[in-house]
Order: structure tokens, then C-alpha cells, then sequence
């Protein structure tokens, strides 16, 4: 399998992650709904575990969640607490609108402001216009005509005072090392459910607000 195949495959399992996270919060506590529920998470884990594999052997990194070095010395252990009082917004990109709509939900829920962008020019676009109107852009690897990597170039070329995570099914493993090496703050390997995704969010938030006054330069390494 190639790994545009490989991307794909997680990109839907993202989206079939995300959609039973969400009904079941919805349908909880009906009567037998917890029995199928548990059939399609384990279906849904059998089969990450099958991407995960076809993953490595396409030489793709193996990492599931990432922090960049610099800020894994402030990361604080478990669910970390809200750092400030007012809502922080998050960007999130991708191609998929199915996971613009899930994602949207999700942070909305978790009591984020979301914003949303189908390709990477449309990131730039909101971006050149509010640089400062983000907290965290989420940015998928695998879009056409501008990838993940060259929005996340410009996006650096503008501003270097907001984290960057790269949220993708496949990514090279010097593809990974080479951002990591120009600041980006982390990455998550789809398919990342739904509570998962939030808690390393607001820690990647968190620990890039405490390394703002810290210092210290690690050099990443890619697994």
C-alpha cells in the first residue's frame, strides 16, 4: 500500500472514530446501545492496528503522538488545567470537510472557538488577516495543490508566536524530523479519538505558554 492509500485509510477512520465518539455520547445509557458500541470500538482499534502497520512498513513514522522537545520539559502530567480564563481559538485544516464538521463539534464542545479551512490557502488567508486571532493551528499533511508542509513554511514565514500541529494517517520520517527542525510543535497520527485529541491539544497550549518565558534548544527525534 502506498502512502497516499495509507492516508486515506486513517483519514477514515478519523472520521468513523470521531462519528461513534460523538453518537455515543448521544445514545448513552439506552438500553443494549453499549454492547454494539463496543463492537465498533474494537473493530475500530483492529483496525488501527492494521494501518499502524502498513504505516511502518512505508516507512512512515511509527510515533502516534509527538511533542517537539522544546516543550516536552513544560508538558504538565495527565489532564492539564486550563492555563487561561478567556476561550482560545483553534484553526483547524484539512481537506476532508467530514473532519472540518467533526473537529468543529469536538473543540466547540471541549470550549474552544474553532475555525475552519479546506485547503491551505484558505489557512493563509485567514491567518495573513488575524495572526493574532489563534491559539493553535491544527494542520493536516495531505491536501492538494498546497500540502501540509509548504502551508506550515508560509505559515512560519508570517509568524512564529503560534504552535503548529501536523495531524495526518502518513508522514516520512525525515518529512517529520525536517519540521520538527523548523518549529513545529508536534504531531498526531489519525486516528486520534476525540478526548485524546483535546487533552494533547491543551497541553501542547499549555506548555507553549509556560516555554515562552523557559529556553533551551533539544534537537527532536523521529521514531
Amino acid at each position: 500500500m502506498n502512502p497516499g492509500s495509507t492516508s486515506e485509510l486513517n483519514n477514515l477512520l478519523q472520521i468513523i472514530s470521531n462519528t461513534s465518539s460523538l453518537i455515543e455520547n448521544i445514545w448513552d445509557g439506552n438500553p443494549g446501545s453499549e454492547k454494539y458500541y463496543s463492537m465498533l470500538r474494537a473493530s475500530v482499534e483492529r483496525a488501527e492496528k492494521i494501518t499502524a502497520d502498513l504505516v511502518e512498513r512505508s516507512g512512515g513514522s511509527v510515533s502516534k503522538v509527538l511533542v517537539h522537545p522544546d516543550l516536552t520539559a513544560f508538558t504538565r502530567p495527565k489532564n492539564p488545567s486550563p492555563s487561561v480564563s478567556q476561550r482560545q481559538c483553534i484553526l483547524v485544516v484539512d481537506d476532508e470537510e467530514a473532519l472540518l464538521t467533526l473537529s468543529k463539534r469536538i473543540f466547540s464542545d471541549a470550549g474552544f472557538d474553532v475555525v475552519t479551512a479546506q485547503s491551505g490557502f484558505e489557512c493563509l488567508d485567514f491567518f495573513r488577516r488575524r495572526p493574532r486571532a489563534f491559539n493553535l493551528i491544527l494542520l493536516d499533511l495531505t491536501m492538494p495543490v498546497m500540502n501540509g508542509e509548504e502551508a506550515f513554511t508560509r505559515l512560519r514565514a508570517i509568524s512564529t508566536d503560534v504552535p503548529i500541529v501536523i495531524m495526518t494517517g502518513f508522514i516520512d520520517k525525515e518529512q517529520l524530523q525536517r519540521m520538527l527542525s523548523a518549529g513545529l510543535a508536534g504531531y498526531l497520527r489519525k486516528p486520534v479519538g476525540p478526548t485524546e485529541m483535546v487533552l494533547y491539544c491543551k497541553a501542547v497550549l499549555d506548555s507553549f505558554r509556560l516555554s515562552r518565558t523557559g529556553g533551551g534548544a533539544h534537537k527532536a527525534t523521529v521514531h
